[in-house]
């Protein structure tokens, strides 16, 4: 497994979040690794997906 750094990346919440926090995920784009991290823990663990690999579930989430 391949240890990836993400302590100066840039995080985003969804579009789709609402204004109290509600249930949101964040991303970190324009890395060759997609980090996703829940917006209500920041500091819990982090998944990591190949872009390709999040592209096709952003995908099929639409």
């Amino acid at each position: 497994m391949r240890s990836v750094d993400l302590n100066h990346i840039t995080w985003r919440k969804s579009s789709y979040s609402n204004a109290d926090g509600g249930q949101c995920l964040e991303v970190s784009d324009g890395l060759p690794l997609v980090p996703v991290r829940d917006s209500k823990n920041p500091t819990g663990p982090t998944l990591v997906f190949p872009t390709r690999v999040w592209g096709t579930f952003v995908d099929g989430v639409k």
